[in-house]
């Protein structure tokens, strides 16, 4: 009984003391899921600036030509029957943004060519008479305009647009011709700003991503010119004033693109993974001696019973005579 308790206590100290060495190992690190980068993606090209010329011709038609009496002068009912004015010529160039694929804006200075102004009137005044009026004109148009492409097929990109600005006219060999002598005089030259409008409406042919050829039709109001007439014969001048100048016109234009803006850069939504907690390794202990068991706990000797031994007869003791 006392060996079985013996060998039930040695084994409960061995399995104690190997538990105290697991505790004492360290904990072993969870592996980290590696964090990929996220890819930046840089959309395409969505505006930059550009540059713009275009030549054309304009159908000005009839412009009105209004009488302005000088005050000083003897009223009279002179009146235009007929005005008219020359086809003209233009060329222009200009500096633009596209904003992106669909709106863009420019500014544009354009010289309008000399064109004929022929105008006819009639007038009663101690008789009938007639007066023939001929000049020139030329116009410096500036413009701010603004286009909306309205989308791109096979290269091809209708849009529509309009624009807003100034122009100089000018006014030059204005003569009055007259009916004899006594009524012709000559104007001097005119100059004067006034307000212009545009409205555009064209295609336009992408050769390149670069480079783009546009065919447009505009509609152009570019104001009025006043101008007076000096007598040959000497009088006081009359004005008159070239109203209602506009023109359709027909472009033709390029446009080179300097350089693309890059839009803002986006990044790809990705599977992002928390961070793993990552755990310190734990101090390495020594191991620790195993405790010897006490004495009491070790087996004690089997002691042997010792056989015992029978007694030897001894002889009895014989005395000498």
């Amino acid at each position: 009984m006392v060996g079985v308790r013996t060998f039930i206590a040695a084994g409960a100290v061995a399995l104690i003391s190997s538990a105290a060495a697991a505790a004492d190992m360290p904990m072993p690190q969870v592996p980290q899921i590696p964090m990929q980068p996220i890819p930046l993606i840089v959309q395409q090209p969505v505006g930059g600036w550009y540059l713009r010329g275009y030549v054309g011709v304009g159908d000005i038609g009839n412009t009105s030509v209004t009488y302005l009496p000088n005050a000083l002068n003897a009223p009279n009912n002179f009146a235009f029957q007929d005005e008219s004015m020359g086809d003209t010529t233009f060329f222009g160039a200009g500096i633009g943004y596209e904003w992106n694929n669909w709106l863009r804006f420019d500014f544009t200075a354009e010289y309008r060519t000399k064109t004929d102004i022929d105008a006819f009137g009639t007038y009663t005044y101690n008789g009938s008479f007639a007066d023939s009026y001929h000049a020139f004109l030329s116009s410096d148009i500036f413009l701010a305009n603004a286009y909306i492409d309205l989308g791109t097929w096979d290269c091809i990109t209708p849009f529509v647009g309009a624009g807003i600005g100034g122009a100089y006219n000018m006014l030059s060999n204005f003569v009055d011709l007259g009916v004899g002598t006594s009524g012709a005089g000559v104007g001097p030259f005119a100059g004067a700003w006034s307000p212009a409008w545009a409205l555009y409406v064209g295609l336009a042919y992408n050769v390149t991503p670069s480079f783009t050829v546009d065919l447009t039709y505009r509609y152009l109001n570019y104001g009025s010119i006043t101008d007076s007439i000096n007598c040959i014969g000497g009088c006081n001048p009359d004005s008159y004033k070239f109203g209602n100048l506009s023109s359709q016109d027909l472009m033709l234009g390029i446009r080179w693109r300097l350089q693309f803006d890059s839009a803002p850069a986006v990044f790809a939504p990705q599977p992002v993974f928390a961070q793993q907690p990552v755990y310190a390794p734990q101090p390495m202990y020594t191991p620790q001696p195993l405790y010897t068991p006490s004495p009491q706990f070790l087996p004690q000797p089997q002691y042997m019973p010792q056989p015992q031994y029978a007694p030897v007869p001894q002889p009895p003791l014989q005395s000498r005579g």
